[in-house]
């Protein structure tokens, strides 16, 4: 378990110092370049991932409760609605009109839906601990930043592209899940 929290930490850690930090991110760019920053940004993510990834799978699950079964079909609604707007986040699209913050605001909704599916002591770590990160940092980011400036409408064919893009990483996902995380969709 000690595995997954670190990964945990070291994710939101990493993240979190762009959005609190951006004297430290100022300073390291100015030591080490912005191409060594982004070089030890990506690594220390990429470790953050192999820890989370094979923390969960070396932990045995204790049983903190029991999900629901009616709440199964909605949190499978719910995490391809995450996957939409992760897919939007770098996109022109009508849900970036709505949420200020949309891959964020997936990473929170996965999180949730995740804790909706499963209810051992990993899931709790991993996905509860990742969607608080994701909300805190969309506070950071708010109050960094400000009012929200909102782009221009986009078209129906760019969201098209958008939900296409939503459809192949869901696809992508359902396939890999089992190796990432010894569990199948369902």
């Amino acid at each position: 378990m000690a595995m997954l929290v670190l990964g945990v930490l070291l994710f939101a850690c990493v993240h979190f110092v762009p959005s609190l930090t951006q004297g430290f991110k100022s300073t390291a760019i100015e030591k080490i370049g912005e191409d060594g920053y982004k070089g030890i940004f990506s690594l220390v993510l990429l470790s953050s991932f192999a820890l989370m990834i094979f923390g969960w799978r070396s932990t045995v699950p204790t049983h903190l409760y029991i999900p629901p079964a009616a709440l199964h079909q909605p949190a499978l609604f719910v995490l391809a609605l995450a996957f939409w707007l992760m897919a939007v986040s770098q996109r022109a699209s009508r849900l970036r009109l709505i949420v200020r913050h949309p891959q964020l605001a997936g990473v929170a909704l996965w999180g949730a839906s995740h804790l909706l599916l499963n209810g051992d002591s990993r899931a709790v770590v991993l996905f509860g601990g990742l969607a608080s990160w994701a909300l805190c940092e969309m506070c950071a980011i708010n109050r960094r930043e400000g009012g929200w400036i909102k782009n221009e409408t986009p078209t129906w064919a760019s969201e098209g592209v958008s939900l296409l893009i939503a459809a192949i990483t869901i696809a992508v996902v359902v396939y890999i899940h089992p190796w990432l995380s010894g569990v199948p969709v369902g």
